[in-house]
């Protein structure tokens, strides 16, 4: 299969739009894609770091944890969530479903 051909076939499963990519990172998302159900639907990892910070008041230790699950559809959801040691929670969810935010992610994380 050509780049060409390549390009069409992560186009119909992630937004290309605007986004440039290499020969390699054309391979990359190719690769990604048709292998995506063997090797990447349904699988998740989290890691959690603990770390002291300071405030007004005195010091406190955070725990932040980061999962990344792969979606049914070809996707990652990224999940954050903190505690700290004095209460204070909080939490967000993103979605990485373009072309560009899953070359980023795979350079980051492989």
């Amino acid at each position: 299969m050509n780049r060409k051909e390549k390009r069409s076939f992560i186009s119909q499963a992630l937004d290309t739009s605007h986004t440039r990519m290499t020969e390699d990172e054309t391979n990359l998302l190719f690769d990604f894609l048709t292998n995506y159900d063997d090797k990447y639907r349904g699988q998740s990892t989290s890691k959690t770091h603990t770390s002291q910070g300071r405030y007004s008041e005195g010091k406190f230790t955070r725990t932040e944890t980061n999962t990344y699950t792969f979606e049914d559809t070809p996707g990652i959801r990224y999940d954050y969530s903190y505690h700290d040691d004095d209460g204070q929670t909080g939490s967000s969810t993103q979605f990485i479903n373009t072309a560009r935010g899953i070359l980023n992610w795979l350079k980051n994380h492989h």
